[in-house]
C-alpha cells in the first residue's frame, strides 16, 4: 500500500489529503494517507470562534467563487446549505481621505474606472488628479520589446498618475496581499491589466469595452471577470452560516472518515496534531525512493512521498539537505505579518450609518489601520440584535512593527482611529486581537520566474510536492487548487510508474 504523508495541517494540506483519498476510492487503489500538523489545530489561519452571540473571524471572512476551486470543494463536502451570501443592501465599500469615507466609484475595477461619471464626480481624486488618470486614454500602450515583469505600483504611475497609487490601487490592490505596491509584481498577481494594456491599448477604454463580460488572459490562460462593481465584487463572495472553520473542519472528518473507510486506520489516526517534523532524508534503492520524516515525538515516519504544505521558509529549512538550490529559491519569498482586531459595540454608539461593508485606508494618511470591515452588515447573523462588529487589520508589509505592538496598544490605537473615522467614542463592549506572524508572502517582481525554478527543481525530487498559498495566490480558492493539483501530481505519478 502507498503511503503519502502531507506535512502541514492548513486548508492546503487538507485539500491535498482529501484529495489524494478521494482519487484512490474513485480508482479503488487504496493508500494511506497521514497528515501532521505542528499547532494544536488544523485549520491555520482560518479560526472561527463565538463570543457572547457574536461570531467572530481571526483569519479570512470569506472565500470568492470567481475561482472554481473552493466552491466545487464545499459541495462536494456537503456544506452548500450552509453557504451564505453578502448582504444584497450595502454593497459598497469607502476609502479614508482626510478624515472622511468617501465610497469606491461606481466601476472602479481595481486600479481604473470602467465608467467614467461616477469617478468624474468622485471626491477622492483632485481634478489633476482625475485629468492624470484619463490621460490613460490617449498614452500609448508598453513597447512589446519591453514586456518584462513590473511592480504594480510602476504600472499604475505610468498608465494612470501618482494619485491614482496613492488614493486607491494601494490601499485596494495592495491591500489585498498586505503589500508594498512598489515591489509588488503585477505579472503575478494581477496579469489581466497587462493583458489589457496589450489588447487595448488604454485601460480604461479596455475595460469599458470588455463591460461585463470575459476575456481570456493571454498570460495565464484564465478565463477572467471585468465586472463592473464597485470596489470589491462582493456578490461574488461567500461564508457559511456558522462561520469559516466549518470548511476545515469538515475537511478534516472528510480526511478521516475516507481514510477509515479506505485503510481501517491501520496505522493510527489520518491526522496528527502537535507533531512538527524535524528533518527529512530520502533513499532510492531498487528503483524505489522512499522519504524519511523525523518528528518532534522522536519517531520516523516512511512514506513513498511527501507533500509541504508549508510557509516556504519552512519547506526551505527542511529542505535544505536535500537540494541547496531549491531551499534558497523557497527562502527567498519573504513574508509579512498582519494582525485582526474584532471589536463589538452597541449600534447606538456608533454615529456612521455603516451603510457599506466597509473601508480601506491609503497609507499616505497615516493612520493604524490599513482598512476595516463592517462584520455584521457584511453577512447576517454576525452579531446580536442591536449590535455591530467591526474587523480592523493592521500591520502588512508597509507597517511591520505595528504588529509588534503589545494588545493593549494596539487596540487604543484602533480605537484612535474609529473614533475619528466612525465617531466611535464609547468602550468596544470587547476586543479580540489575532496576530499572524509571517502569514502572508510577498509577490515581487519576479515571482512568476521564480516559481517556475521552484518547479523546475521539484521536478529533479520525485515523490516530493510543494503547495500552499506562497507559489499561485493567496486566496482560499488558490491555496485549494494549490493543495489538489499537489495530490494529483503525486496520484498520477503513481500511476504511471
Amino acid at each position: 500500500m502507498k503511503r503519502i504523508v502531507v506535512i502541514g495541517g492548513g486548508i492546503t494540506g487538507l485539500a491535498a489529503a482529501h484529495r489524494v483519498l478521494e482519487r484512490s476510492a474513485g480508482a479503488s487503489q487504496p493508500l494511506e494517507v497521514c497528515l501532521l500538523e505542528a499547532g494544536s489545530r488544523v485549520g491555520g489561519i482560518i479560526k472561527t470562534e463565538e463570543r457572547d452571540g457574536f461570531t467572530i473571524e481571526r483569519g479570512p471572512d470569506s472565500f470568492i467563487t470567481e475561482r472554481p476551486e473552493a466552491l466545487s470543494l464545499v459541495r462536494r463536502l456537503g456544506l452548500e446549505p450552509h453557504l451564505v451570501n453578502t448582504n444584497n443592501s450595502h454593497r459598497r465599500s469607502f476609502v479614508v481621505r482626510r478624515n472622511r469615507l468617501l465610497p469606491v466609484p461606481d466601476g472602479f475595477n481595481l486600479l481604473a474606472p470602467a465608467r467614467l461619471w461616477p469617478f468624474v464626480t468622485s471626491g477622492i481624486f483632485s481634478w489633476p488628479g482625475k485629468a492624470r488618470i484619463a490621460m490613460d486614454l490617449v498614452l500609448p500602450r508598453r513597447q512589446a520589446r519591453d514586456q518584462a515583469d513590473e511592480s504594480l505600483a510602476e504600472f499604475v504611475r505610468r498608465r494612470l498618475g501618482r494619485e491614482a497609487l496613492e488614493r486607491l490601487a494601494q490601499p485596494m490592490a495592495g491591500g489585498i496581499y498586505t503589500a508594498d505596491p512598489e515591489t509588488l509584481s503585477l505579472q503575478a498577481t494581477l496579469p489581466r491589466f497587462q493583458d489589457i494594456e496589450r489588447q487595448h491599448r488604454s485601460v480604461i477604454l479596455g475595460l469599458r469595452n470588455r463591460g461585463n463580460g470575459k476575456f481570456r488572459s493571454e498570460q495565464t490562460g484564465e478565463t477572467v471577470s471585468t465586472g463592473r462593481a464597485s470596489g470589491a465584487r462582493y456578490s461574488l463572495f461567500r461564508s457559511f452560516d456558522q462561520g469559516m472553520q466549518m470548511l476545515p473542519d469538515q475537511l478534516a472528518a472528510a480526511v478521516t472518515y475516507l481514510s477509515s473507510k479506505l485503510n481501517g486506520h491501520r496505522n493510527g489516526p489520518p491526522i496528527r496534531v502537535d507533531t512538527s517534523v524535524e528533518s527529512l532524508a530520502r533513499h532510492t534503492a531498487d528503483g524505489a525512493t522512499r522519504w524519511f520524516i523525523r518528528t518532534g515525538r522522536n519517531e520516523t515516519l516512511v512514506a513513498d512521498a511527501i507533500c509541504l504544505a508549508l510557509p516556504s521558509y519552512v519547506s526551505s529549512r527542511l529542505l535544505r539537505r536535500l537540494d541547496a538550490e531549491l531551499a534558497s529559491e523557497l527562502a527567498a519569498i519573504p513574508y509579512a505579518s498582519s494582525a485582526t482586531i474584532n471589536l463589538a459595540y452597541k449600534r447606538e454608539d456608533i454615529p456612521h450609518r455603516l451603510n457599506g461593508f466597509g473601508f480601506v485606508v491609503p497609507f499616505i494618511e497615516k493612520r493604524t489601520v490599513m482598512a476595516c470591515t463592517f462584520s455584521s452588515v457584511k453577512f447576517s447573523n454576525r452579531a446580536p440584535e442591536g449590535c455591530v462588529l467591526l474587523r480592523a487589520f493592521v500591520g502588512g508589509a508597509l507597517q511591520p512593527e505595528l504588529v509588534e505592538l503589545d494588545d493593549s496598544e494596539l487596540v487604543a490605537r484602533v480605537r484612535h482611529d474609529l473614533s475619528e473615522l466612525l465617531g466611535v467614542h464609547s468602550s468596544p463592549m470587547f476586543a479580540e486581537v489575532s496576530k499572524w506572524e509571517r502569514s502572508m508572502p510577498q509577490y515581487f517582481v519576479g515571482h512568476v520566474d521564480r516559481v517556475r525554478s521552484i518547479t523546475n527543481r521539484v521536478g529533479c525530487l520525485p515523490g516530493l510536492a510543494l503547495a500552499g498559498n506562497a507559489f499561485q495566490g493567496p486566496g482560499i480558492p488558490d491555496c485549494i487548487r494549490s493543495g489538489e493539483s499537489a495530490a494529483d501530481k503525486l496520484f498520477d505519478s503513481w500511476q504511471q510508474s
